[in-house]
């Protein structure tokens, strides 16, 4: 009886081991794919805040820089800042989904986002095996930026005013010969959506904006937007797995994109306009999503490429 059953687990164990071996083979020609491309991967939202999906995510990311691969992290972390600005009693306030950032508050953002949070995202990577650097786009004046000017017009007076946002900014020039320096070394950056400004000030900026100008400047093969749902949906909620450039802009046009998801939209179509090969909004929330997108047939989000 006990060897019957020694004989049903180890034939369970070999059934596991095969699937594993055949996931391995179908993924080759996917890595093959990849080796030596540049992927920026813009990191945020519940994928960050749980700690399981992080230690996934950053023993994806050692995977990819094993396989060949050049992996740039982008980070967000707005839940962080707001929960340390009411730690703090420092009022917050948002304009059209933007925080409004003055000289207060922008230190404290800067804290949290060069501190604390690209530092564990450093340690995970690290921790699961590879070698991950941390920096702010002040690092090697990395992101240029200016400050962001938004409009909104009065629906009364058809009146357009201008928006101060305080120093909020969005990016004017990336310098990308400072983390085209780590393409060739088995380093990956961490990077913060922090901005400098024409003055030398410190401004708070968008990370996937952030996310998007670097794929953009690195001639990246692919932009990867990890976000908290499964990707642009249809009319009827349904999941689209491909759409190209003109696709995507008839839907913002008729209102299947909304809401939020049209700047996450928008970046992408500004990256792919700017040379990026293609862009994917993923479910973040779904362990090992970027291996899912990567390396098998049917993708874990919705891609966009050009027409």
């Amino acid at each position: 009886m006990k060897n019957d059953e020694t004989m049903k687990n180890n034939d369970k164990s070999r059934d596991e081991w095969l699937a594993q071996a055949r996931t391995l083979s179908e993924a080759l020609p996917y890595m093959r794919r990849y080796s030596g491309q540049t992927l920026v991967i813009k990191y945020g939202g519940h994928a960050m805040g749980d700690s399981d999906l992080a230690q996934l995510f950053a023993r994806d990311i050692v995977l990819l820089r094993q396989i060949g691969s050049n992996p740039v992290v982008v980070h967000g972390g707005g839940p962080q800042i707001g929960a340390m600005l009411d730690r703090l009693k420092v009022k917050s306030e948002f304009v059209e989904g933007l925080r409004v950032t003055d000289e207060e508050s922008i230190s404290i953002v800067e804290m949290v986002l060069s501190g604390s949070i690209n530092k564990q995202i450093v340690s995970a990577i690290n921790a699961a095996g590879g070698f991950a650097v941390g920096l702010s786009g002040k690092d090697g004046n990395l992101i240029l930026a200016e400050k962001l000017r938004r409009t909104k017009r009065d629906p009364d007076s058809n009146i357009e005013r201008i928006l101060d946002l305080g120093l909020v900014g969005e990016p004017k020039e990336i310098t990308s010969h400072v983390l085209e320096n780590f393409e060739e070394s088995d380093i990956t950056p961490v990077i913060a959506p922090i901005g400098i400004g024409t003055n030398g000030e410190t401004l708070n900026v968008n990370a996937d904006t952030a996310a998007g100008a670097i794929a953009a400047a690195l001639s990246a093969k692919r932009l990867l937007m990890l976000t908290d749902v499964v990707g642009v949906l249809d009319g009827e909620g349904n999941l689209i797995p491909h759409l190209s450039v003109s696709e995507a802009k008839k839907l913002i046009h008729n209102g299947t994109i909304n809401g939020g998801m049209i700047p996450k939209v928008e970046t992408c179509l500004k990256a792919i306009e700017s040379g990026v090969d293609g862009a994917v909004i993923i479910d973040g929330r779904v362990p090992h999503a970027l291996l899912l997108e990567l390396f098998t047939e049917h993708g874990a989000g919705t891609m966009i490429e050009p027409d």
